[in-house]
């Protein structure tokens, strides 16, 4: 069992707390997303008890994550959100350069591979985000836990894909409010159901995203990269009004470059 798994989980845990970060970007930082997506692949294998033992760090360190900064990140995106986000914007613009290390863009990438890329930012550009955060769903019917069930489904494949960070799907899809406020206050009941989700979704995905990495990695990588430049665009907050508050965002943004490149020294 690797134990800094459990400061990779965190990370991971902390970046799927936030729309626009995905906690796969922060694996590829930390140089163990092939690990990672293999681990999966293999839970239902042979090898199912050495990648069970790879992840159950990574999982305590996520929840670790999850529960303990799910107040603060409600409290920053509602007092601080313009540099709660410039910090992130840095730490995605900080990740780039990693991911172009990873897939040997300089040697490997062709017309093909930009082609992809550009494919990727429209793809995020074209999602219908509404700035709005949506208002908490206090109904607990049938349906209600249907919705969340597949919006754990479907954001778990953006946990694991660089550039797409699943909070951001749970944004888009309008239950985003509700889970936090759910993981925040410990609702048990749809803790699981949204769990239970994530975990199908992702057993699921890990397989696809398997294949294509195997087979199709500079591909796959060109698209991946896309995606994260895509994100930058959408969780931009916009330019600061006042003087201060743009040195603040300055500030924050280099953090999050600096942070980038902490996390990719640390691995490598």
């Amino acid at each position: 069992m690797e134990w800094k798994n459990l400061y990779r989980g965190f990370a991971m845990g902390v970046s799927d707390v936030v729309p626009g970060v995905s906690g796969g970007t922060i694996a590829v930082l930390l140089g163990f997303y092939d690990q990672l997506i293999a681990a999966i692949n293999n839970v239902f294998s042979r090898k199912w008890k050495e990648s069970i033992l790879f992840l159950i760090p990574i999982v305590l360190g996520m929840g670790t994550a999850i529960y303990s900064l799910s107040h603060l990140m409600k409290w920053l995106l509602a007092n601080h959100s313009q540099p709660t986000y410039y910090f992130f914007v840095g730490l995605i613009i900080g990740v780039l350069p990693f991911l172009f290390r990873e897939s040997d863009a300089k040697n490997t990438f062709q017309w093909y591979h930009y082609a992809l890329m550009l494919l990727g930012i429209i793809l995020i550009l074209a999602l219908p985000v509404n700035p709005t955060e949506s208002p908490i769903i206090t109904d607990r019917s049938m349906s209600t836990y249907i919705l969340l069930f597949f919006s754990g489904m479907i954001a778990s494949a953006a946990m694991i894909l660089p550039g797409i960070s699943g909070s951001f799907i749970m944004l888009v899809i309008g239950v985003y409010s509700t889970i936090m406020h759910a993981v925040s206050e410990l609702e048990i009941p749809v803790i699981i159901v949204v769990g239970s989700g994530i975990a199908i979704g992702i057993i699921t995905m890990s397989k696809i995203i398997h294949y294509f990495l195997k087979y199709y990695r500079h591909a796959t990588f060109a698209l991946i990269i896309g995606l994260v430049i895509g994100s930058i665009f959408v969780i931009f907050p916009g330019f600061a009004s006042t003087i201060s508050s743009f040195i603040l965002c300055l500030i924050v943004f280099v953090l999050g470059l600096f942070t980038a490149y902490l996390l990719g020294k640390v691995e490598y």
